[in-house]
């Protein structure tokens, strides 16, 4: 296997006692397949539901029982192989890898080791005004094992099999990953694209999402130090929070002279600390070798081919015709496409009109007024419907800029149709010029020592503007104030 190195940017650096260290991060994103039933039964894959409610034969390893694959999981494997740039491998084999927890009844997991469905491909992720690659090195199928439940009143384990061989993919990366901030980015990034794919809903609260998070540290230039792995992540947040916080312990380590033990950690968030859980595995501890009740998974290039004409426009496809077709900023194309709802709120406001001018409303108010409300696009008080008219109204000069904010404010507190708020509450803009000039020589004539100061120095016209703006309530045309208050005074 050859391994990407990718030196870190000098801000990624970390500061020890004996000089600076460079993080190396690799992540193994596990992501549940959207998909009504389980990998190999027909059991729900629906999330909840009582304690062993949703559970075949199969999934409670009763004797005899067979795994049949479910074609669903399989295509969903290859969209996701096709969203991620990856090779898709035409022939992959199901192993058996063996280890024994309470909450894995057959005493191994069904998975995929040197011949998985997806192969190599890439993600491009944005970092401020940088575009980083993170390499892909594979994506398998597996099944999800049980959950144990532990309770101290009395004190007692319990086993829940309803995720008991839910479908994964579990999505590798190359240690292309230099700092937390760039990790958090790679999976926000990862997780659009499966949104947009409709192959994993990434719901991390509901653990359909999570991640393995591999850290070790070297001294810029030496060779890869040994890594430590941080496991089941069900936060973005704390995937990053978990990476300083290795990052930090190992440095630490290795500047007291110690080395540092491979082995599987836990992050614990209330305390922000790493916590050693076992010695790392290797693949011999798990004995792998081929499920013997499973056949290779082999389909033929139109099928993959098939699937692939059938892809939807992806994050990156979407930014790159909201910045060529639109003429949007990358940047703010970057954070429109991000999620998936975001981006078709968008296109349903800018639908003939002024794409930048929706695109200013959408981010700068909308998505500010949700995140201070702690909403997402889909809780938005304000319909597609009810911006696209305020932005009409900017654009045919019914309203102006300012009174199109405070416009916003109403819809947003008591929603309704914003042109009849407008007529209602005599919002208009006032565009007849004799009631401007009116205002405008009003002005003038109380401020003679700041209109002999304007005609030397231009930039007091935004004082007089501002005067006007007042006086007339904010409803007069801002642009007529400013070239009437031009000619009248006499600057350029």
């Amino acid at each position: 296997m050859t391994v990407h190195v990718r030196d870190a940017k000098p801000d990624n650096l970390i500061k020890g006692a004996t000089g600076d260290w460079e993080i190396i991060i690799g992540l193994e994103v596990h992501a549940q397949v959207l998909s009504e039933a389980k990998l190999f039964s027909g059991a729900s894959a629906a999330y909840g539901g009582e304690p062993n409610a949703h559970v075949s034969l199969v999934d409670a390893a009763m004797p005899g029982m067979l795994p049949v694959i479910n074609e669903e999981c399989v295509k969903q494997a290859i969209r996701t192989g096709l969203g991620l740039k990856a090779e898709i491998n035409l022939r992959s084999v199901f192993d058996r890898k063996n280890y024994f927890y309470p909450d894995l009844p057959q005493g191994y997991q069904i998975s995929q080791y040197k011949q998985p469905v997806v192969g190599e491909g890439v993600v491009l992720v944005d970092i401020g005004e940088e575009t980083i690659e993170v390499g892909i090195e594979r994506l398998h199928l597996e099944q999800d094992a049980g959950k144990s439940v532990h309770d101290l009143h009395p004190a007692m384990s319990y086993v829940d099999l309803n995720r008991s061989g839910v479908a994964l993919m579990e999505i590798v990366s190359r240690p292309d990953l230099r700092s937390a901030e760039e990790a958090r980015a790679y999976v926000t990034k990862l997780r659009s694209i499966l949104r947009y794919l409709g192959t994993c809903d990434g719901n991390m609260e509901q653990g359909s999402l999570r991640a393995d998070v591999n850290v070790s540290v070297r001294k810029p230039g030496a060779p890869l130090g040994t890594r430590c792995e941080i496991k089941n992540i069900n936060s973005i947040r704390f995937i990053g929070q978990a990476i300083e916080v290795e990052a930090r312990r190992q440095i630490a380590i290795l500047e007291d002279g110690g080395t540092i033990d491979q082995e599987t950690r836990l992050f614990d968030p209330k305390e922000g600390v790493t916590r050693s859980m076992r010695s790392k595995e290797e693949a011999h501890d798990y004995r792998y070798f081929p499920d013997p009740d499973l056949l290779p998974l082999e389909f033929d290039q139109a099928y993959v081919d098939a699937l692939a004409e059938a892809l939807p426009e992806l994050p990156d496809e979407k930014k790159a015709r909201f910045v060529e077709d639109l003429g949007l900023k990358p940047y703010d194309a970057g954070v429109l496409v991000a999620d998936k709802a975001t981006a078709d709120y968008f296109e349903a406001v800018a639908a003939g009109r002024d794409a930048k001018l929706a695109a200013n409303w959408v981010i700068n108010e909308l998505l500010g007024a949700l995140n201070k409300a702690d909403k997402t696009i889909e809780e938005s008080p304000v319909s597609a419907d009810q911006l696209g008219a305020v932005v009409d109204m900017i654009a045919d000069g019914t309203i102006s800029g300012k009174i199109a904010k405070d416009l916003f404010e109403i819809v947003l507190a008591e929603g309704g149709d914003p042109r009849a708020i407008v007529e209602e509450r005599g919002m208009k803009q006032v565009t007849d010029l004799s009631a401007i000039e009116a205002a405008v020589d009003e002005i003038i004539a109380a401020n003679p020592d700041k209109v002999e100061q304007a005609k030397t120095k231009p930039g007091l016209i935004g004082w007089f503007v501002g005067q006007v703006m007042k006086a007339t309530g904010g409803k007069a045309n801002p642009q007529a104030v400013n070239q009437m208050l031009r000619d009248k005074i006499g600057t350029e």
